[in-house]
């Protein structure tokens, strides 16, 4: 075989093989997960080429750009100078009527085929090592193509646009839904996934047990008096009422009530080993309000109206019920 034969085989082996690598690593950075990126470059000691590749993800459109000139000029420029070449070597053997229209059809074969389906498909699978090892080539290259690449910025400005890592309630909803079709995320942490953003549509009203149905008791009243309604009523927390209307003079909670009784305390009144309410308006939302629940204090509000009025109360035991999937909805 001559060398120029040869050198045409070579000259189409590098062609094939500068487009597939193109490809390949274009369809890695399309898809890979960006949040894995983010995960690895923030680490102290991150992956090799874990934050050059979360650089290049950032820009993305100046990435692929590159990429864009990098594989076409193997793809249209190479496939041009190999048909020139092609032509030349095929005439010198007088075989260029019969060879030449096979080698462009061969030549086309291998670049759809070899060239750009099958490392796309390969550069999709493998998103994550294929990014990770590509990042300081596509580095350098960016760095030598930086003229060119500025100049078409200057053309076509969308391609300066920044990609930043952001999601919404919907999409985690359905990553929490495919997650859990894939088994990869339990069922029941899918659905308590979708109910933590419910909770932003729900109100202290929402939840609250309304007034009514709220446990008081008199402020002036002795405990001993009280003590069979304490022990009906399985209630944590009690709200204190004083005698005006709506005069409010903080929440008692039962285990300290019945603490009192079993000591003989019981000419004590609800007053006396009341604690210091915390108010909260009927429209608060779920989330803020579960935000302010702790022990220290007391994890149980007084829910008032926009004139002050006492119209509820509410623990925290409420916007569990919401996550835990046993509070529905009312009907009115």
């Amino acid at each position: 075989m001559s060398s120029d034969l040869l050198l045409l085989i070579l000259l189409v082996v590098v062609v094939i093989t500068g487009s597939a690598l193109c490809s390949g690593v274009e369809a890695a950075l399309l898809t890979v997960n960006p949040l894995r990126v983010h995960e690895l470059a923030a680490k102290p000691h991150p992956v090799t080429g874990a934050r050059k590749l979360a650089k290049l993800r950032k820009r993305l459109g100046r990435t692929l750009t590159v990429l864009v000139i990098a594989n076409n000029g193997f793809n249209i420029f190479g496939s041009l100078m190999l048909g020139g070449f092609a032509a030349y070597v095929f005439e010198t053997r007088g075989t260029s009527n019969i060879a030449l229209p096979l080698f462009s059809v061969g030549l086309t074969l291998l670049v759809i085929l070899i060239g750009e389906i099958l490392p796309k498909s390969l550069g999709s699978r493998l998103a994550l090592p294929v990014g990770l090892a590509s990042a300081p080539i596509l580095h350098f290259l960016g760095v030598v193509m930086r003229p060119i690449v500025l100049f078409l910025e200057q053309l076509l400005p969308v391609i300066t646009t920044e990609n930043e890592i952001s999601t919404d309630e919907e999409e985690i909803r359905q990553l929490a839904r495919l997650g859990s079709q894939k088994g990869q995320i339990e069922a029941d942490e899918a659905a308590m996934i979708s109910k933590v953003f419910q909770l932003n549509d729900l109100t202290a009203k929402d939840l609250m047990t309304p007034r009514v149905a709220a446990p008081t008791l008199n402020a002036s009243a002795k405990l001993k008096d009280l003590k069979e309604n304490l022990l009906s009523n399985n209630a944590q927390w009690w709200v204190v009422l004083g005698e005006e209307v709506d005069k409010i003079m903080g929440v008692a909670n039962r285990e300290c009530l019945l603490t009192a009784l079993l000591n003989d305390r019981g000419d004590l009144t609800p007053s006396d080993l009341s604690e210091t309410v915390e108010f909260v308006p009927e429209m608060i939302r779920v989330d803020r309000l579960l935000i302010g629940f702790n022990n220290e204090n007391k994890g149980v509000r007084v829910v008032v109206d926009e004139f002050g009025g006492f119209v509820g109360l509410i623990g925290p035991e409420a916007v569990l019920a919401v996550l835990a999937g046993w509070w529905r909805k009312s009907s009115s």
